[in-house]
């Protein structure tokens, strides 16, 4: 028994209830951003510059870079030459891109949200009574201290 009532006092405390909801909603919100970056900004990018896919961009090293023609998909050069070192650096260029788009958006979204709490912090601020004003004013002067 005594262990039951510590696993629920574990999982009943604020932090792992907490951490609980943050991965559950860190979840959801990862649906959220990539619906907006594959299907929002993605199709942007490939109107402005093209298909936003630098996959097949690389170079063939070594012994059997010669073999390999150029303007080569990078799957049919590996076939080709299946023993040449190929630096296929396409791949790290499309993730690149793709991390700073989601670094942009998830950025909008946050400063959006922040722009929001604040305005309601202010309204509610601003309908506290005297003493709540106070109260809060003191609050404040603690914490910055």
């Amino acid at each position: 028994m005594k262990i039951i009532n510590e696993f629920k006092e574990f999982v009943l405390k604020g932090n792992a209830f907490d951490l609980a909801v943050g991965v559950i909603i860190g979840g959801a919100f990862n649906k959220i951003v990539t619906a907006i970056t594959d299907d929002l900004l993605l199709p942007l990018v490939a109107a402005i510059i093209g298909k936003p896919d630098f996959s097949s961009f690389y170079f063939a090293l070594g012994k059997g870079a010669e073999l390999i023609p150029e303007g080569t998909s990078l799957e049919k050069a590996r076939q080709i030459a299946p023993d040449t070192a190929i630096f296929a650096y396409g791949n790290f260029i499309t993730v690149v891109v793709n991390f700073l788009l989601l670094a942009i958006v998830i950025f909008l979204m946050v400063k959006s949200i922040n722009k929001i709490k604040k305005t309601q912090f202010e309204e509610q601020a601003a309908e506290a009574s005297s003493t709540d004003q106070l109260l809060i004013e003191i609050r404040d002067e603690l914490k910055k201290k």
